[in-house]
């Protein structure tokens, strides 16, 4: 298409925003030479370009996304693949600060592209790609054997997974170490005189609930710890649910010493849980939980703390896709954030 046209296309969009026009009479330059100095063009000169670059930047100057895709084929887009019934607290909103916070100064916009538990998760996936929306796509909720990762990877669509999976299928990623999460926890139970543990689970089917099962295992037979099965729930049942089923284990004769949670969420239903059946948080049993906000330790001081910056998940994971968007290796673009110290708070005394 004549780039003439395509610039016209843009000025007739723009509906008010500042234009290519609006650079050119700012600048004193033509629409042309102004148009290749934001692309960095090198037949404009070094300081004509960083002028134009920075009265653009001052005057909120966006180039509309249609007359780009008409240019290059690109949309300038990424999209987050979010389930609408994720875990609560921070983790959205802190998953879409680290991505825009990468992304604020490329010419990438971010969109959120929602889906429901009822819903296939590969429709979304589906919906990008054959209507071509996106150039890159990150996805959570990972699965071992995952459809959409392998449907993307057939079609050569930039991604990167919120978690591992083992379909021996290289692609990017950025994981927490759940494994060594697990270990931990129930190192530091066990060092407390925690010697019957229960550990409430993510959902069976995502690769964290193995990586975090088998650690959880692993740290039993080294400390000689026993468990106390806990396979009612896991932290995608609601909080009525996990605070009533823990009551109604923590009545038991048998009863667990010690909890290992997955999510901050789910610790608040067993806390309320334990008090329900009459025992007290400290004294009774101990729990150790992660967290994304430094806020647990404000419910209850008596629990233990591992921290995962989903912040930091989501910055990883957008420069994963910008990175292969860009040309690097998927196998160089993968990251494990090892957990932290579990982190005990001032305790009360009982």
């Amino acid at each position: 298409m004549d780039r003439r046209h395509t610039e016209k296309n843009e000025e007739a969009s723009a509906q008010g925003r500042p234009t290519l026009k609006t650079l050119a009479f700012m600048t004193g330059l033509g629409v042309t030479t102004v148009s290749r100095a934001l692309k960095d063009a090198p037949e404009i000169g070094a300081e004509t370009r960083r002028r134009v670059q920075l009265v653009a930047k001052q005057i909120g100057y966006r180039p509309n996304r249609a007359g780009v895709r008409l240019r290059t084929g690109k949309t300038s887009v990424i999209s987050l693949v979010l389930n609408t019934e994720q875990e609560i607290m921070s983790f959205v909103s802190d998953i879409i600060y680290g991505v825009s916070e990468v992304i604020a100064d490329t010419p990438y916009h971010l969109i959120v592209t929602p889906y429901s538990r009822s819903q296939d998760p590969l429709d979304p996936i589906r919906y990008l790609v054959e209507t071509g929306s996106a150039d890159g796509v990150i996805i959570s909720r990972t699965q071992p054997n995952d459809p959409r990762a392998r449907y993307m990877l057939e079609r050569g669509i930039p991604f990167a997974t919120h978690g591992r999976t083992e379909m021996g299928l290289v692609h990017p990623y950025h994981d927490f170490d759940n494994h060594a999460f697990a270990v931990e926890a129930v190192r530091r139970l066990a060092s407390m005189g925690r010697r019957k543990l229960a550990l409430l689970t993510p959902p069976v089917g995502l690769t964290y609930y193995g990586h975090t099962v088998n650690g959880f295992a692993d740290a039993l037979s080294e400390v000689g710890a026993s468990e106390i099965p806990f396979s009612t729930v896991s932290i995608d049942h609601s909080i009525e649910q996990i605070r009533t089923r823990t009551a109604q284990l923590m009545r038991r004769d048998i009863r667990p010493d010690g909890f290992v949670s997955s999510a901050a969420a789910a610790t608040l239903a067993l806390v309320a849980g334990i008090e329900d059946a009459g025992l007290k948080l400290g004294r009774d049993v101990d729990i150790v939980s992660k967290q994304s906000s430094d806020l647990l330790h404000l419910f209850r001081p008596e629990l233990l703390i591992v921290n995962e910056n989903f912040r930091m998940a989501g910055s990883e994971l957008a420069r994963s896709v910008l990175g292969w968007i860009g040309g690097a290796a998927p196998g160089s673009l993968q990251s494990l954030s090892v957990p932290g110290e579990v982190l005990a708070y001032n305790r009360s005394p009982d």
